[in-house]
Parts: structure tokens; sequence; C-alpha cells
């Protein structure tokens, strides 16, 4: 028997917005915490695109956001059996998916979210396999019935934003050129219905065992953090 669908959640009345209520008479107006949620898919823990996104979480937390973080390694996520049961079902839900894993709590923190972090370093040109398989299973946000033309995707824009973030042992201007994980992660951002709000590619990333981040990009990631809270 299928999960039953999730409705994704109004964006009125979710951490951010502006609420006003009445106490004794007086109305006060008061900015709930938005909550920003970092997806890794990095396959060493407190590595660079680790340390990348943890900057960028501190610096939502600075400007009063709640912060989250999902390690994919560390999650159960089973491979897309390709049934496209997911898919059959119209409207804007996502739709339900016959593996029971740790994919519908991740998908219930990101639609809960304001803001995402989405990060992998790239392995082989592309993301990780970790997060290729966390990007399959986002096939649910896809409608396709049979015999139906599509896919047509269910959410077209949310209202929240995404940073991406992606390393690679290349410099980053050539990096952004021959490499395909910023793309895979703007994919993934569009089909939960998000809009990039910046991305950071760090060059030159897999020089030593342990390295440091460059003070450039520890700016910019303070810098996106910033602006994801706002």
């Amino acid at each position: 028997m299928h999960p039953p669908l999730h409705p994704l959640p109004s964006r009125e009345g979710k951490q951010g917005d502006c609420f006003s209520c009445a106490g004794n008479g007086t109305a006060r107006t008061f900015m709930a915490a938005k909550k920003i949620i970092a997806i890794i898919g990095s396959y060493r823990r407190d590595g660079i695109i680790e340390h990348a996104a943890d900057v960028i979480l501190r610096a939502a937390a600075e400007k009063g956001a709640e912060t989250e973080k999902v390690r994919l390694i560390e999650s159960r996520i089973e491979f897309c059996r390709n049934c496209r049961k997911c898919t059959q079902q119209e409207g804007p839900q996502r739709g339900a998916c016959v593996q029971a894993d740790d994919m519908e709590e991740i998908l219930n923190k990101i639609e809960a979210a304001d803001g995402l972090v989405l990060a992998s370093p790239v392995n082989f040109f592309g993301v990780t396999a970790v997060t290729q398989r966390f990007i399959e299973r986002l096939v649910c946000y896809a409608c396709w019935p049979w015999g139906k033309p599509g896919p047509a995707l269910r959410l077209k824009d949310r209202g929240i934003r995404a940073v991406l973030v992606t390393s690679s042992a290349m410099p980053a201007a050539p990096g952004r050129i021959f490499t395909r994980s910023l793309g895979g992660l703007k994919r993934a951002a569009q089909t939960l219905g998000a809009k990039p709000a910046g991305t950071l590619f760090i060059g030159k990333a897999a020089l030593r065992e342990k390295q440091d981040l460059p003070q450039a990009i520890l700016d910019k990631a303070r810098k996106l953090g910033y602006e994801l809270a706002r």
C-alpha cells in the first residue's frame, strides 16, 4: 500500500512570513524565523563541500534563520525503480513512491523550508552517485500518466531560493565549463520549485587530503547565506 500524498505547504503562515495577532486588544506583528536546509552529497564528512555549506548556514543563522543539514551518505535512499508509479497522480502534490526509506522525510523537510543549499563535489565530471540517486528520486515531482504526453513538472515556482555548491580539482573557470555538477544541482532545484539564488564553485579543491577554503570563497559563502535568509 502506497504512503499517502503530502500536499505542498502553503506559503501563507510559513517561516519568514509576517503575522499579526490580537492580544489584549492590541495588534502585534512579528517575523517568524526562516528555515534553511542544506542537502550534502559529499562522501567526506567535514570536507570542503560540508565546510562551505556550514559557512552558508552559519551566515543565515546570523540573520535569524533556523538551519538544518542532511548528509545523504548517512540517509537510506534506495534507487529509483523507474516504475513511474509516482508520476501517475495528477495535481501539484508530489507522487507517492513505492520505496520505503528516508527520502519521504527528507522531502518533507525540504517542502517545509524557505531556502535550500544543494551541495555536491564533482565526481567523474558530474555530481556524486549518492547525489544522483537523490536527484533521480525527485521524479515524484513530475506528472506523467501512462498514455499522456509529458513529463510535466508539478512545481513551477514555490517562491523559495536555492544556493548551489560544488567543488572540483580543476580551477573554477574551466570547471564550470567541463563539469556537469552545477547543471545537475540546478535541475534539482528547479524540480523542487526553487530558483537559484547563487552558485559557489570551489576550484582546485582536491589538491591535498585536508584543505582550507580560500578567504574569497569564505566571503562569498557568507554573502550567499545572508542572501538566503533575506
